[in-house]
């Protein structure tokens, strides 16, 4: 043996001090390589749309209500089903509405109980004992666990012991609080590990909800959208992220996220906004997708204010950054130096266009990107904010800890936008801070930027780093965006629809192209046959015929319209993607109403199994990423065994 395997195995020694214990502890994990795979979920560009993101984790993208179908059948009525799931997905609102009109509550508790134990015992059966026990709640985790293994116990004094359980914790009034942690655990055992192919943030909005909801799931992983990255550069003090941010939240009636969410103060700008703005209409600015019903005229025209106010000064913040920046090769996005502000127009590629707005009151002519001394302060207050919002850093914190461009995992590649590719369909090579880089290796890099412009050192001059996050949001040759340009100025102020169209990177024209998703595969190290990419980003418009299931089956795009503004031209609610032991099933869902409604009326999202993708033999735990780390741990412990048999180890 050498110096150092016996130095690794003497500090294995001391958590596995015997030839008894590292037996116990091969045989356990090679039992556990045997298990069927754990579930997967995949979802993707969520957008702050909360509701219905928590109702898809309550019900485990119907994998919970499949299972009560599998186990009742029609032993119960299809009411009494569909009541037993709302109680799983909402247990305290739902106790609250039965105790209000049932007088027989300690029947409705007995007959639950037996029901929720059935249902627990089922979405548990796939996993070790010790797992679901340490899934369990503290408080109930002994009584659970004996009544989940209560099924083998046919003896007349058994039963009478788990009968006595039951009417104890009646007896006690504990049953809803029982009630509470084992339907908690049945939705932690319906989903193994959680996915989140990008875009948490912006238009609707819930997105803190989302975020604290996420860094209490026990299991899971995210790749980086365009908007969450926006919303990591706004918090690494990015002052054209900041204005971006903000813009997107007036735009989409979503200033309460800044202001009750993150506790971000926008009163310095309402005010700038209606002083500087006060006899414009701003007709262009009103806000999407809100209740305007519930407003009042001057409430409307004061959002539009805000929106155009802090668009200007976005437009200003990022011409100044382009500029500093000539690598990023953006200077056709320096546009408000060629408007003819006495004429109202504006050329783009030869071709000339009227402005729809004749007011720009803070723009200097001779010095368009110029800042008023009021525009600087309004950034200088709102960077204060940001950099200075505890919960924001908070969950930003945990965007970088759990988040990347990329990732590998189980065969699959995850990534949210795009691996930038050339006309060819080959891989784009991109200079970015003086190196060249393309596919995987691009990715990396970008990802290493971004994470030295949040924990570098601010005294080691990291603003390029800084300014990349910008660049990430929106630059030309961003996985994270792909495409040649984010068209707002246009879209703001030039009628004229060809100016907003933004075109996608090649890599959306070879989507179908089975041997570029190999290829991509490859270049990340992916060689089953059974591999795929999945992504997000670009809604899936299936209204029009569109698919997505592409490259033959190799690339699933799950970006179905979660968000509502979206909904009108995809024609559904977004993609749930699940990945068991037998294999991929994709589903598209129906808009979700309210949570009022589920726990009310007891509706859950309707959803349509679009793709079944089973595979041949079962998948166990020893074909999965855990499994080749647990079968390392084999090996290594079969070393120390060997060490302790041969007397190399005491």
């Amino acid at each position: 043996m050498d110096k150092i395997n016996k130095k690794y195995l003497t500090l294995l020694s001391k958590i596995y001090k015997n030839v008894d214990e590292v037996t116990t502890e091969i045989i356990n994990l090679q039992a556990i390589l045997n298990l069927p795979k754990g579930t997967e979920l995949f979802m993707s560009d969520i957008h702050g749309e909360y509701e219905a993101f928590l109702q898809i984790l309550n019900n485990g993208s119907g994998i919970i209500k499949s299972k009560i179908e599998d186990i009742f059948g029609n032993s119960i009525t299809a009411e009494d089903r569909k009541n037993l799931a709302t109680l799983i997905y909402y247990p305290e609102e739902k106790l609250e509405l039965e105790k209000a009109t049932n007088k027989n509550m300690d029947e409705y508790y007995k007959i639950m109980l037996y029901r929720l134990i059935d249902v627990a015992r089922a979405v548990s059966s796939k996993y070790t004992r010790s797992k679901v026990r340490k899934a369990m709640p503290k408080s109930f985790d002994y009584i659970i666990d004996e009544l989940l293994h209560a099924q083998n116990d046919n003896e007349y004094d058994k039963q009478n012991y788990y009968e006595q359980i039951i009417d104890s914790i009646i007896d006690l009034h504990r049953a809803d609080k029982f009630i509470i942690a084992i339907s908690a655990l049945i939705k932690r055992m319906a989903i193994d590990h959680l996915h989140i192919i990008g875009d948490i943030y912006d238009r609707g909005p819930g997105a803190p909800v989302i975020m604290d909801t996420l860094m209490n799931f026990h299991s899971l992983d995210i790749q980086w959208g365009n908007h969450d990255i926006l919303w990591m550069g706004a918090a690494c003090g990015n002052e054209s992220c900041i204005a971006n941010v903000v813009r997107i939240c007036s735009r989409y009636d979503n200033l309460s996220t800044l202001e009750e969410g993150y506790g971000i103060n926008i009163r310095p700008l309402s005010i700038f906004a209606q002083e500087t703005y006060k006899d414009d209409p701003c007709k262009e600015f009103l806000p999407k997708i809100c209740e305007l019903s519930r407003y009042s005229n001057s409430d409307k025209i004061l959002m539009s204010k805000i929106q155009k106010a802090i668009a200007v000064i976005q437009f200003k913040l990022e011409g100044a950054l382009i500029k500093r920046h000539p690598e990023y090769h953006m200077n056709d996005r320096l546009l408000i130096d060629k408007i003819d502000y006495d004429k109202l127009e504006i050329k783009l590629m030869q071709k000339t266009y009227k402005l729809n707005d004749n007011n720009f009151p803070t723009i200097d002519k001779n010095d368009p990107y110029k800042l008023t001394k009021q525009e600087m302060e309004i950034v200088d207050r709102l960077k204060i904010s940001f950099i200075n919002s505890e919960k924001l850093h908070k969950h930003v914190s945990f965007l970088y800890s759990k988040g990347h461009m990329y990732q590998k995992y189980n065969d699959n590649i995850l990534y949210h936008g795009c691996i930038p590719l050339d006309e060819n369909g080959q891989f784009e090579e991109v200079e970015i801070m003086g190196k060249k880089v393309k596919g995987k290796e691009l990715m990396d890099h970008m990802e290493n930027i971004a994470y030295k412009a949040f924990f570098s050192d601010k005294l080691s001059n990291n603003q390029s780093e800084v300014d990349f996050m910008w660049y990430l949001w929106c630059g030309p040759k961003s996985p994270l965006f792909g495409k040649d340009k984010v068209a707002t100025f246009e879209r703001y102020f030039i009628d004229d629809k060809s100016t907003h169209v933004e075109i996608k990177n090649p890599y959306y024209s070879y989507l179908d192209d089975e041997k570029v998703c190999d290829m991509i595969l490859s270049n990340f190290g992916i060689i089953s046959k059974d591999g795929h990419i999945i992504n997000g980003h670009v809604p899936v418009k299936a209204k029009d015929g569109e698919s997505p299931i592409r490259g033959n089956g190799k690339l699933i795009v799950i970006d179905g319209g979660f968000a509502k503004s979206y909904q009108k031209s995809t024609g559904l609610a977004g993609y749930t993607l699940t990945y068991n032991s037998n294999g991929l099933v994709l589903a598209a869902n129906e808009p979700f109403e309210s949570r009022n409604k589920a726990i009310l009326d007891g509706l859950d999202i309707k959803s349509q199994t679009i793709l079944k993708q089973y595979v041949k033999d079962r998948r166990r735990v020893r074909d999965t990423d855990i499994g080749k780390n647990l079968q390392a741990q084999i090996n290594d412990l079969k070393l120390l065994l060997n060490a302790y048999l041969d007397g190399d180890l005491k």
